[in-house]
């Protein structure tokens, strides 16, 4: 795996990747702010194929927009963010998709889980993702179109915003290719 936009401090374990962001850092294209960014940190490995991806993430969310998750991307243009993202002192499920311009969904978690399980499915040019609910059943969140790619980078995806940066744990980060036709 490598890193886009490597985070100031991180380490890894056989079983987990702690790192703490870098203020000011995102991944945004134009819609409503009109600003680009592409500056969070995005742990990545390239894949072919339709696939499943999980991870588990452990957050100490405290600023505005702090975020952190599982990320698709072809290029710039064209990629997929999905995870907890800290918004008016809530934790939310988010998802951005973005093709040429970015858009924004979120649902707002009841109570705030001290881990998520996200499971991110992908299969021809469609994206499922998927949070573990507290009866450890996974529920879908989004499904959405995402562009047939001969090769996309799948990994972790961090940032800060707006905040100082913050700590993030992912465990039990794995891949494999999709099980369902």
């Amino acid at each position: 795996m490598q890193w886009l936009n490597e985070p100031p401090q991180w380490a890894q374990t056989d079983q987990q990747i702690t790192l703490t962001t870098a203020p000011n850092t995102d991944f945004w294209r134009i819609t409503h702010y009109g600003f680009i960014r592409h500056s969070g940190h995005f742990f990545y490995e390239t894949i072919t194929g339709d696939f499943v991806a999980e991870v588990t993430i452990v957050g100490q969310y405290r600023d505005l927009y702090d975020q952190a998750g599982l990320m698709v991307h072809i290029d710039n243009n064209h990629w997929l963010k999905a995870g907890i993202e800290y918004v008016n002192g809530v934790q939310n499920l988010s998802a951005v998709v973005t093709h040429d311009y970015s858009d924004w969904s979120m649902v707002a978690l009841t109570k705030a889980p001290e881990t998520l399980r996200l499971r991110l499915e992908r299969r021809g040019e469609a994206i499922e993702l998927l949070y573990r609910d507290e009866n450890g059943d996974f529920r879908p969140f989004r499904l959405t179109y995402f562009q047939d790619a001969p090769a996309l980078q799948i990994g972790i995806m961090a940032a800060s915003p707006e905040g100082d940066g913050f700590e993030v744990t992912f465990a039990g980060y794995a891949i494999q290719p999709s099980i369902e036709a």
